[in-house]
């Protein structure tokens, strides 16, 4: 049995002292990942071997009960988080093998075939899309292999997509971050949703401008503006609206649909002065897995070049290459129906051989750990959501997709070979870097960092945020992230007399923009464009738009939690937990 040590500065009785061992791991993985540019899989396992030897020597976790948390931590890496990313590409993927892709491809490239545009549409607004479906990495792989079919680098293609993966991440995967910071708060899911809605729409105005300059410096910004503009402005506004007065589930694809069709309006009315065009002529840089699988086709390759030199698709075509994405929303949608919900949870608990109301969680074998009060720690307990999984739900349907696109079940396995081999290295990472979570946060060491953030008083409004970009930049996860300091945000902002809402929220506002630098992000990313190993080099192109963004979250948090802003707080009603 391990407790988790009382005021969590088990080194030397000094709180200080014990965040600056706490914080190796972290270190040691971003400088491996930024400095020395290892690729990310041995940056991890290097930083999860450090977090088990700070748990082991500087936390007294017993041996057994530190492996035993890394191996929770790792299946939780590929359940469900890799499950609904490797079911994702595999659909994706047998898009490019039927050709559906390049249709798909040249219906978002006749909207704008300026570049600057085009990451705005691709990598801003069906990225959301798919955040809002999905999430766990899924927008940042298919939206960067899309922008490489039109002609981006890969490089520049998989930071303009990570950076993008910022405004829907909180209401991602039918708003997952917020329902189970609300579960961990005991605060209202609407209230943090409609809190959360009145913080990242301010980065939906902003990063439309960021992804256009990082396609094309200043000019770009000059000579795109009005179209970024109007694709945040509709985004926020959407995000705000739906959040706070439709739906927090619904959220993201409401904003996403809204900020697409405002974009295809507006662009029947203006052409950017200048366009840029993509560059169909680096055959010879790195291409994307997924691409690069189907060079051994030559009659896929010859129905693609058919195609293209037409200009032309049919609409039968064009209704295909829609199907998938039209599948999932129906197919999420219906498994988000209290009734399905209710009965998927049912199935499940069933085959587990559950009681109904057991939520379908188990204890971790052999894991005792508990938190200071001496209760088991709430990360003991392993949920196992087989049926309603969105990784699950993806697998149906990518099932559905066959039958839409014509797809037998041997080419369609084979295509789920060719994923899993694709992701074999983001696998490997993800699993590696959610062990270190499990470690960080079971062990006491994640717990020492937000401790130490706690004891700043009224500054805390400030370094909330801070406290989610650096669990998301762990963990991968907004989810993860709202798990690990969510309880501690509230305590924090009982002890310092702020708000609880603000506080909670900021958690989930602030991870958001941690996504882009977390390595479970950065490997998922680096694999679908053909880079893998090259995380380093990816690291470097975003994480001072992370820091950047994240600091104008802080100051719009900490505005919040004063007379200038405070306006805009939902307040916690008194009989709310927390």
């Amino acid at each position: 049995m391990y407790q988790q040590p009382e005021g969590f500065a088990p080194i030397a009785d000094s709180l200080g002292i014990t965040a600056l061992v706490a914080a190796l791991p972290l270190v040691v993985l971003f400088v491996l990942l930024g400095g020395v540019r290892m690729a990310a899989q041995w940056a991890a396992l290097i930083s999860l071997a450090t977090a088990i030897l700070v748990a082991i020597l500087g936390y007294g976790m017993p041996v057994d009960q530190t492996l035993i948390s890394a191996s929770e931590g790792a299946v939780f890496g590929l359940f469900p988080i890799m499950w609904i990313v490797i079911t994702a590409i595999w659909v994706y993927n047998m898009t490019v093998k039927t050709g559906h892709f390049a249709v798909l491809r040249r219906s978002f490239g006749a909207i704008s075939d300026d570049q600057r545009i085009q990451a705005v549409i691709i990598a801003f607004c069906f990225g959301a899309l798919l955040e809002a479906l999905a999430g766990f990495g899924t927008p940042v792989a298919i939206t960067a292999v899309m922008m490489i079919a039109l002609g981006f680098q890969p490089i520049k293609a998989a930071a303009v997509a990570l950076v993008a993966n910022t405004a829907p991440v909180a209401f991602g995967a039918i708003a997952i971050p917020i329902t189970t910071l609300s579960e961990l708060t005991g605060l209202p899911v609407e209230d943090l949703g409609g809190m959360v809605g009145r913080q990242t729409p301010l980065l939906a105005l902003i990063v439309p401008l960021i992804l256009v300059g990082m396609v094309d410096g200043g000019r770009g910004v000059r000579h795109t503006w009005p179209a970024a503009l109007i694709g945040g402005f509709v985004f926020a506004v959407a995000q705000f609206v739906c959040s706070n007065y439709i739906s927090v589930q619904l959220t993201d694809i409401v904003a996403a649909l809204a900020a697409t069709g405002a974009l295809v309006l507006f662009l029947r009315f203006w052409k950017p002065a200048e366009t840029i065009r993509g560059d169909f002529a680096g055959a010879g840089g790195p291409q994307p897995a997924a691409a690069g699988a189907e060079a051994h086709n030559p009659k896929m390759e010859a129905e693609i070049a058919r195609r293209d030199r037409t200009g032309r698709d049919s609409t039968r075509e064009v209704v295909e290459a829609y199907a998938p994405y039209f599948i999932i929303i129906v197919v999420f949608g219906i498994a988000q129906l209290p009734s399905v919900k209710a009965l998927l949870s049912s199935a499940t608990s069933t085959i587990l051989g559950l009681a109904p109301d057991a939520e379908n969680k188990v204890a971790w074998p052999g894991l005792n750990v508990l938190d200071t009060d001496g209760e088991p720690v709430s990360s003991a307990k392993f949920t196992i959501n087989i049926l309603e999984a969105a990784g699950t739900l993806m697998l149906l349907s990518g099932l559905i997709t066959m039958a839409a696109l014509r797809v037998g079940p041997g080419r369609a396995l084979k295509t789920f070979g060719q994923t899993l081999n694709q992701l074999k290295f983001a696998i490997l990472t993800v699993v590696a870097v959610l062990a270190l979570a499990y470690v960080m946060n079971q062990s006491g060491q994640t717990l020492t960092l937000g401790t130490l953030a706690a004891t700043t008083g009224g500054f805390f409004a400030f370094i909330s945020a801070l406290l989610g970009w650096l669990g998301v930049a762990v963990t991968g996860s907004d989810t993860s992230s709202n798990s690990l300091f969510g309880a501690l945000q509230i305590k924090a902002a009982a002890e310092a007399g702020l708000e609880p809402n603000l506080m909670a929220a900021a958690n989930s506002s602030g991870g958001v923009l941690g996504k882009m630098i977390s390595p479970q992000n950065l490997a998922i990313g680096a694999a679908a464009v053909g880079m893998a190993g090259q995380e380093g080099d990816l690291f470097r192109r975003v994480v001072g738009w992370s820091i950047l963004l994240v600091l104008i979250m802080c100051v719009l948090v900490y505005l919040q939690s004063t007379p200038v802003l405070d306006w805009m707080v939902i307040k916690a009603q008194p009989s709310g937990g927390g």
